[in-house]
């Protein structure tokens, strides 16, 4: 049976959001989809040249605000996990002391410094690295992503990655929003999940694209085999996630400090033989690991994830998570189109499918 063309009339009651401010999609830095674990530019990047003195007077619209939230309105060119780096370097005053704490509230008519580095100089290389284009402009550029491949240099991954192809493909024409590490990523999905992924060729897109993913305009269907039977046709998953509070390499859900996040399920087919059921996921928000914490929270933790599964065991081999982000469909940053792209199945999850009883 071809599994490729199911979703097209699947239909998901989400919910909708109210903040639309492109600005405020870029304050917390990389939004998130399915992704890895953060890894900061400092980790392996050089500094050269000087650095540059900002300073700033708090009025009563930032009175009262912890700092790192301040500097991020104040200078919102730099991600908030950037901001809170130099705040613990010791790059940050307030009334002339050294900051140490990211939690600390400012006050109506304090000064506030910040010194930046210079700008980090990387040698990330552009790889001649085959990719699978599913849509491409001058603006844009949407990708099939393989399993196996991370989507950006971190620690341990230099070479290989997503962004080491793209900057082969597409030469100078990335946006540079988020740094050397990231030239052109918006967001992320994880290095086990295939499927679409969009890359920005300039800055515009990316803050167009960046505050969709923030406002949840940007629809985003993944597909996955659970196990358990899922008796229901349809639900959905709401629950905060955040860290796992001893295991600090999980994700976890109805944790303090956890972010809001809602994912829509709907089945596709059930496999009572198997004991497996196969999903559609819409995120109606987008966290770590959200699909695979979510799913596993209920009781259906996601084929081959061996970090939520919960206890399940299975004969079949497999290469982490069966988890696919098949369909991407957002509003063109330049043209005002809706576009929307659909990834094929990779093979290894269409066998399954056909062999699932």
């Amino acid at each position: 049976m071809n599994y490729d063309n199911l979703n097209d009339s699947l239909e998901f009651n989400t919910g909708t959001s109210t903040d639309s401010s492109e600005d405020a999609a870029l304050h917390e830095g990389l939004l998130e989809d399915e992704i890895l674990d953060d890894q900061d530019d400092a980790d392996i990047a050089e500094e050269s040249g000087p650095e540059k003195l900002f300073t700033a007077i708090i009025d009563e619209k930032l009175s009262g605000k912890r700092i790192d939230k301040v500097l991020s309105l104040l200078f919102p060119e730099h991600s908030r996990s950037y901001l809170k780096s130099l705040i613990v370097d010791g790059k940050v005053k307030i009334n002339d002391k050294t900051v140490s704490k990211a939690s600390i509230a400012v006050s109506l008519g304090d000064k506030i410094e910040l010194v930046v580095p210079p700008p980090r100089e990387l040698n990330i290389k552009p790889e001649n690295i085959p990719l699978d284009i599913l849509y491409e402009d001058s603006d844009v550029l949407v990708v099939n992503k393989p399993k196996d491949m991370v989507v950006h240099p971190a620690a341990g991954h230099y070479e290989g990655t997503l962004v080491n192809a793209v900057m082969y493909h597409c030469g100078d024409n990335l946006s540079g929003i988020n740094g050397v590490m990231r030239p052109g990523i918006v967001h992320r999905i994880d290095k086990d999940t295939t499927g679409s992924i969009i890359i920005c060729k300039n800055d515009n897109a990316h803050r167009k694209i960046a505050a969709q993913l923030k406002e949840h305009s940007i629809k985003r269907e993944y597909v996955a085999i659970v196990y358990g039977i899922i008796e229901e046709d349809e639900g959905t998953v709401e629950g905060t996630i955040g860290r796992h509070p001893t295991d600090r390499k999980k994700m976890a859900i109805n944790v303090p400090g956890g972010k809001s996040a809602v994912t829509h399920y709907k089945v596709i087919k059930r496999f009572y033989e198997s004991k497996m059921t196969y999903v559609a996921c819409r995120l109606e928000t987008g966290r770590t690991h959200q699909i695979r914490v979510h799913m596993s929270s209920i009781g259906h933790p996601l084929l081959g994830d061996e970090v939520y599964k919960g206890g399940r065991k299975t004969n079949i081999k497999l290469n982490g998570q069966c988890l696919h982000a098949r369909i991407l469909g957002f509003i063109h940053p330049t043209t005002g189109e809706y576009i929307e792209t659909m990834a094929p199945l990779p093979e290894y999850f269409e066998h399954l499918l056909n062999t699932l009883k």
